[in-house]
């Protein structure tokens, strides 16, 4: 009865870790500048989202939006030669007001990821 408990115990606990394990190896946002919810005092030239690992650049980009005025900002991204950073230029001076970036990145794994970071310009 000892080795059911025991064998029932890791067995649970393999399942368990099979469950969990993928998930974490997704890819994930790990800092921004501007930081999330920072307010900053002059338009930032570049908005770099970096992750915990290398992402594929033809599906990882961003978007930023203005949501009071309900506008797309025209941004052009890359992704860095190292892989864990997608970068955006932006092409004119960002008026005062609330940001958003709204962005997607796929790592080796193949799993799209998606998120936003909020910032404020003023």
């Amino acid at each position: 009865m000892k080795f059911l408990k025991a064998g029932l115990a890791v067995a649970l606990v393999s399942a368990g870790l099979a469950t969990t394990l993928p998930a974490s190896a997704h890819t994930k946002l790990v800092s921004s500048s501007p930081a999330a919810n920072a307010t900053v005092t002059a338009s930032p030239r570049t908005i770099t989202l970096t992750f915990n690992e290398r992402v594929v650049p033809a599906f990882s980009k961003f978007e930023l939006l203005m949501p009071e005025h309900d506008m797309k900002i025209p941004v052009e991204t890359t992704v860095s030669s190292d892989g864990k950073r997608i970068i955006g230029t932006v092409r004119s001076s960002l008026h005062r007001g609330s940001y958003a970036i709204h962005w997607t990145a796929a790592g080796s794994d193949g799993h799209k990821m998606e998120g936003h970071v909020n910032f404020r310009v003023g």
